[in-house]
């Protein structure tokens, strides 16, 4: 009786209470679940300190070691982060964060000349506004995450000069897109009438693919030197490989991504007949960056022609105890072009803009309602930003979260129909090297919680990929 009558109570009050009262009620329940999903995480990595009998022929004991160690410390990392993160966010809506820097943004705008009919330019002065606390407040993290926890298990590459500069270039193409793209979506949302989610999901559309076709050519090389491979035996049978399955491959490249970290990765990138594979540095087990241009960027001394290596740049630069080789890179790239010929990227588009068109559809719906803005500290205006930030972060993130799980399921199928994909073309027995060297190479620990994993991995497992890669090789 006593329960009933407490959610009686709670259905006194007014709605917008109610409505705050469940946003922050969810948020920490969410946390919570991830705290209870990474403690058992942990756990895997404080118990399992041997490598298990069914690894044994696959990884060495030293290697084992480090990336139980290394991960012990990244979930530590996490901890406190996510825990801050919570924290603050908390703090922001229980003390009124948000319409406190609506506010400050409309007193900057009034300094100005701008008034209050001036939305949209108050809108951006918020965005700019909101994203440089978010950038500073984030800093002291990235810089622990990099300078203490990459740094000690051997994976940065930068030097505190070069994160820096990096982290303002980041920062300033961040405003370069989002403030104008922001502008115009306001604008259209606006004007649009009652069809504007229409316009609204079609202009966002528009704005991804026109982000995709440019990123790697124009926005990636800001960041990061790509090369053209090399003429040679690699760029032929990947040129003979794509040709092989109709892939409308145009150019390969290189990045340095060694110039940050010694993380590996390999992706594809451009539309319909102008296809490109971009090849980290660090994958390549067969391949040297150029020494001078390579340390000027890294926000290293330059070196002299000539002049022999020293241990650290060695180690910081050419760092060649890890990649693969060329027919484990093939391997590795047959299990990508398997994304695309499988459809994989197409199906993702998809479901992203399906989502993106109801998303749009409910927040048309939902816009009128003042109960929403009230809930949050809006109870004399109802600002077009506020409600897309209202909606789609606060309210849409049950449904978020359902939708995230499912698709990280989806992922993981995808991940086991590309490995068959390179199986078909002849890579088992390469793509099954080449998983354990890039494991090893980026320490990633092969014991994991099944509820953790299930939940968390896009990639299945890489126990479960190479026991289905190992019945190909045996055949």
């Amino acid at each position: 009786m006593g329960m009933w009558a407490s959610v009686d109570a709670m259905w006194d009050f007014p709605a917008e209470k109610r409505i705050f009262g469940a946003v922050l009620l969810f948020s920490w329940t969410v946390y919570l679940w991830e705290t209870f999903l990474a403690q058992r995480q942990r756990r895997i990595y404080k118990t399992t300190t041997h490598v298990p009998a069914e690894l044994e022929q696959i990884m060495d004991s030293d290697t084992f070691e480090k990336s139980r160690l290394y991960q012990l410390d990244k979930s530590t990392f996490s901890f406190w982060s996510g825990l801050y993160s919570e924290v603050e966010g908390t703090f922001i809506l229980l003390f009124g964060g948000i319409p406190y820097l609506w506010r400050l943004s409309g007193q900057f705008c009034s300094s100005a000349g701008f008034g209050p009919e001036y939305e949209i330019i108050q809108s951006l002065v918020f965005l700019l506004l909101a994203t440089l606390f978010s950038a500073l407040t984030g800093l002291p993290w990235s810089l622990y995450n990099t300078f203490v926890i990459e740094e000690k298990h051997g994976f940065n590459h930068q030097t505190l000069e070069f994160f820096m500069k990096d982290a303002i270039k980041k920062f300033i193409v961040t405003q370069c897109i989002l403030l104008p793209v922001s502008a115009l979506l306001l604008y259209i949302i606006k004007i649009g009438g009652d069809y504007f989610f229409i316009y609204a999901w079609l202009f966002t559309l528009v704005v991804s693919l026109v982000l995709v076709t440019i990123y790697a050519d124009y926005i990636a090389p800001l960041f990061d030197k790509f090369t053209p491979l090399p003429e040679g035996e690699l760029k032929q049978e990947i040129e003979v490989m794509a040709k092989g399955i109709g892939f409308p491959l145009t150019k390969v490249y290189v990045v340095e991504g060694s110039k940050r970290s010694s993380h590996s990765n390999a992706y594809f990138y451009g539309f319909f007949k102008n296809k490109r594979i971009v090849l980290f540095d660090t994958l390549l087990e067969e391949y040297s960056v150029p020494n001078k241009d390579n340390q000027e960027e890294a926000g290293m001394e330059p070196r002299n022609e000539g002049e022999g290596d020293s241990e650290e740049v060695k180690a910081k630069v050419k760092n060649k105890k890890q990649g693969c080789k060329n027919e484990e890179v093939l391997a590795v790239l047959g299990h990508e072009l398997g994304h695309w010929k499988l459809g994989h990227t197409v199906k993702n588009i998809i479901i992203s803009q399906m989502n993106s068109f109801l998303c749009f559809f409910l927040f048309a719906v939902l816009i009128g309602r003042r109960e929403l803005f009230a809930a949050f500290g809006f109870y004399d205006s109802q600002p077009t930003l506020i409600g897309l930030l209202i909606i789609f972060q606060f309210i849409f993130s049950p449904y978020n979260e359902v939708l995230s799980f499912c698709l990280t399921v989806l992922s993981r199928r995808f991940e086991f129909q590309a490995d068959a994909f390179a199986k078909k073309l002849g890579k088992a027995k390469d793509l099954y090297s080449a998983l354990i060297k890039l494991n090893k190479d980026n320490l990633g620990f092969p014991v994991s919680d099944w509820l953790f994993s299930t939940w968390h991995y896009s990639h299945p497992p890489l126990l479960e990929r190479l026991q289905a890669l190992k019945n190909a090789k045996q055949d």
